[in-house]
């Protein structure tokens, strides 16, 4: 359970979105797990307090602390579950179901999908790719991906085939002093969708920390490296 903070002062004028995000960090939770907890990225939660944002998450926020003061509920991805049954996508004039920037999961009758990140989404666990990897394992695709982070990140140097045979790209160098290394690709079979899917569940919905511990526990990036860009790729085996 994440260490009780004290609540903001000079707070009264929040609404009801900021006052509820206040009330669980209150309880222990960070701006980061409220996002993972409505399955939306950080900046969204910070907006709540900046850019008077938030009204369609209010019903969802007041059950996920209902469940946490009074049904002992701590786990984020448990208080992501009771979120999701209370939050609805916003309607068009017409009645449609508006489109959300960023978060729909468009995958062709091949199983080709690609999702991208920067370091701000990844900063707040890359959530914009769960959609992606959820709906790849529900269709049996395989999985590949790339990362780009700091050369002195990576435990091989570049180009060895011990880290990533058979990659999709050759490894990109960039002036800044950062690798691109792609992982899996449709000539070496790639991975398991549903197995990646199960490790970003594992990791509470955090895409970003999922990837990061594979590449640790591989063997291929020092535990204390970052990731700056992430791409997901999918496809149907043949």
């Amino acid at each position: 359970m994440p260490p009780r903070r004290r609540r903001p002062a000079g707070r009264s004028q929040l609404n009801e979105a900021a006052r509820l995000a206040d009330r669980l960090q209150e309880a222990g939770y960070t701006r980061r797990d409220i996002a993972r907890i409505i399955d939306r990225d950080a900046s969204l939660v910070s907006q709540f307090y900046t850019k008077n944002k938030g009204a369609a998450f209010v019903a969802a926020l007041s059950q996920v602390l209902a469940a946490v003061e009074t049904g002992g509920i701590s786990e984020v991805a448990e208080l992501a579950a009771v979120a999701a049954r209370h939050i609805t996508r916003r309607t068009t004039t017409s009645g449609a179901r508006a489109r959300v920037r960023g978060k729909a999961v468009l995958i062709t009758p091949t199983g080709t999908g690609t999702g991208r990140v920067g370091t701000q989404a990844i900063a707040s666990g890359s959530t914009r790719l769960r959609p992606l990897i959820a709906e790849a394992a529900s269709q049996d695709l395989r999985l590949a991906f790339t990362v780009r982070l700091a050369k002195t990140g990576y435990l091989h140097p570049s180009g060895s085939r011990t880290d990533s045979p058979g990659i999709r790209r050759d490894v990109i160098q960039r002036a800044d002093h950062t690798e691109e290394r792609s992982y899996g690709s449709a000539q070496t079979g790639g991975f398991d969708a549903a197995d990646f899917a199960r490790r970003v569940d594992s990791a509470g919905g955090d895409v970003t920390a999922a990837v990061h511990q594979w590449l640790v526990e591989t063997g291929r990036i020092q535990p204390d490296a970052h990731i700056l860009h992430l791409e997901i790729r999918t496809w149907r085996p043949r």
